[in-house]
């Protein structure tokens, strides 16, 4: 099957991001990739675990004294309602509809920007009420790497989806285009997956102490 070939709804494979060698290719590395990406997030959710009650002295303020639910919950609805629209995205990719996959994607990385500048804001939040920064305590600078290497994460993740968006914005699908964004949205569901384990261990264990 060759990528430049013209396609209908008719004739585009049911696997088109598996379609090609290339494809198969892409695809493989890719798990290979998420491989190193796991042991490094489990290397630093161990630890963030070993350091988080690690402060000077008992006038430092600690995970529970400072987490605000209401606004973490609203982060984390964000991002993992942007991986349902992932799903809506890849859904119309396979039934060769460019259009509704675009749209999807554009609500897609909305989500994500939505939740990148909350965390910005958590941040910075952080920072000038409670003096929480990175050279605080060993605790802040296990909280930040954390959580700091998981934003530029998604905001690495908004790149891609964006490029890839505008790139093929005029080329519509072909069996060359489909397996790059069939991956961009495993890589998205990763980085979801990945803030699951964040908000339970960082967030949810912080409050109760």
């Amino acid at each position: 099957m060759h990528i430049e070939e013209k396609f209908t709804e008719e004739t585009w494979p049911s696997s088109p991001e598996q379609a090609t060698l290339e494809g198969k290719n892409k695809f493989l590395g890719f798990w290979f990739f998420l491989g190193g990406e796991t042991v490094l997030f489990a290397t630093l959710f161990a630890t963030y675990l070993a350091l988080k009650d690690k402060v000077p002295n008992a006038d430092h303020y600690l995970a529970k004294d400072m987490f605000s639910m209401p606004l973490v919950f609203l982060a984390t609805m964000l991002l993992l309602t942007s991986s349902l629209t992932s799903v809506y995205a890849m859904y119309h990719m396979k039934n060769f509809d460019f259009k509704r996959m675009q749209a999807w994607l554009l609500v897609t990385v909305l989500l994500g920007a939505a939740f990148l500048a909350l965390e910005i804001y958590e941040f910075y939040h952080y920072v000038h009420a409670y003096d929480f920064t990175f050279t605080s305590s060993a605790f802040g600078s296990a909280f930040y790497t954390l959580v700091g290497f998981h934003g530029a994460h998604v905001a690495f993740g908004l790149m891609w989806i964006t490029a890839l968006m505008l790139r093929n914005a005029k080329r519509g699908l072909n069996l060359y285009n489909a397996p790059k964004f069939y991956v961009a949205s495993l890589y998205w569901h990763f980085i979801d997956v990945v803030w699951v384990f964040i908000f339970t261990v960082v967030y949810l264990m912080g409050m109760v102490g």
